[in-house]
């Protein structure tokens, strides 16, 4: 069952990154940064997030000084074909061309992300390598979620730019909310989460007994 949540988590984590890109009001600092250089170098904006995603299992491993998590790039191979996939299947709906649509469109897609990245962040297993470093830098620094993704969020801006990447007003509700959304999900998320986890497990050992006393 927890399987089922980290999977449900990147499905509904990449639906939400592929309907702000839709919207064209500027994406997050990090996808800005896997558009810019799928557009000005090649490759896909999935194949991207698995190449960026290798660098910074890299660089979480050096910061952390423990072995590098290599099952993040599990997280970050299927994040690429969920990025892929909706980017493919979403081409064949209208991409808003009203500013009101647009910024609708770019309002749900943040909604998005943050509960699938609360989901399948508590599922702990492998969290995607920019996940990762979130988690790191706030127990380095001992701050919120909130500062650790804003921080990240900054950094990659940065990187964005470099690359020509696509920054717009949607980059900087991003920079201002995301971190936000995802602290204010993080709580909602792990009680039901938890509820249903128990609630599936004690299921199950009835289930056994039963079968056992059978």
């Amino acid at each position: 069952m927890r399987y089922v949540f980290y999977v449900l988590g990147i499905l509904i984590l990449t639906l939400g990154i592929s309907l702000t890109i839709l919207a064209d009001l500027g994406t997050s600092p990090f996808v800005a940064l896997l558009v810019g250089l799928s557009i000005n170098v090649g490759l896909t904006v999935g194949s991207w997030e698995i190449i960026i995603a290798i660098i910074l299992v890299c660089c979480n491993s050096l910061i952390s000084r423990k072995r590098p998590e290599v099952l993040g790039l599990l997280t970050a191979f299927i994040m690429g074909i969920g990025i892929d996939f909706w980017l493919f299947v979403l081409q064949y709906w209208n991409a808003p061309e009203l500013l009101y649509s647009k910024f609708v469109f770019f309002g749900v897609g943040l909604v998005v992300i943050g509960l699938g990245t609360a989901t399948y962040l508590h599922t702990n297993f492998a969290p995607i390598p920019d996940d990762r470093l979130t988690l790191i830098i706030q127990e380095l620094t001992r701050r919120s979620i909130f500062f650790a993704r804003t921080l990240i969020y900054l950094l990659f801006l940065l990187l964005a730019i470099i690359f020509n990447g696509p920054i717009g007003v949607g980059t900087l509700l991003t920079v201002c909310l995301g971190g936000l959304i995802l602290n204010y999900f993080m709580p909602l998320t792990k009680k039901v989460i938890d509820r249903i986890l128990t609630h599936y497990s004690t299921t199950l050992n009835y289930e056994k007994d039963r079968n056992h006393s059978i």
